[in-house]
């Protein structure tokens, strides 16, 4: 019998969690996906009552290759991370750009992509994507989770970027 492989978790936030999941879900290596709140004080966040949490996406992937670096990438390249508090016409705090690290490797390699990302010039503007502690991820209610499978005809607002890529040069 195989032994099961190493998961990892990653917690994303850029705009609506439902965009962000339909396409995260789909990343290679990724073994499931659920939608929530994090990043704020309020206890119990809701849909309605969010409080001061942004809208995010925990993804469970395998921890080897592609890895956390290709993952947070392809994070990048599927919104905005230039806009402050803002994907699209869909502007508030919940929406913010953030990513929430689990270990300190997960840290220093957020902080390190983005540093690449500004050094190259492709994104529209600096990286203002919030790079702090994960703390508690509240599930959202049972509507919002896979939300694109039952309204296939929805807005979407995330879309693959094909020139928001990092060169090899500015990797590692």
């Amino acid at each position: 019998m195989a032994a099961p492989a190493l998961l990892e978790r990653a917690i994303f936030a850029g705009g609506r969690f439902w965009g962000l999941q339909r396409l995260l879900r789909r990343y290679p290596n990724v073994a499931r996906t659920r939608v929530g709140y994090v990043g704020g004080k309020k206890p119990c966040p809701t849909h309605q009552n969010i409080g001061s949490h942004a809208e995010a996406v925990e993804v469970v992937f395998g921890a080897e290759k592609p890895g956390y670096r290709r993952l947070l990438e392809f994070f990048f390249q599927i919104h905005d991370p230039t806009t402050w508090h803002r994907q699209g016409d869909d502007i508030g705090s919940r929406y913010r750009s953030a990513v929430f690290f689990s270990t300190s490797l997960q840290m220093r390699v957020s902080t390190d992509t983005v540093a690449a990302m500004d050094a190259c010039g492709l994104w529209p503007g600096p990286v203002v994507t919030q790079i702090i502690p994960a703390g508690t991820f509240w599930e959202a209610e049972p509507e919002h989770q896979d939300y694109f499978d039952r309204h296939p005809g929805a807005f979407r607002r995330h879309f693959i970027r094909p020139n928001w890529i990092l060169s090899a040069r500015h990797r590692e």
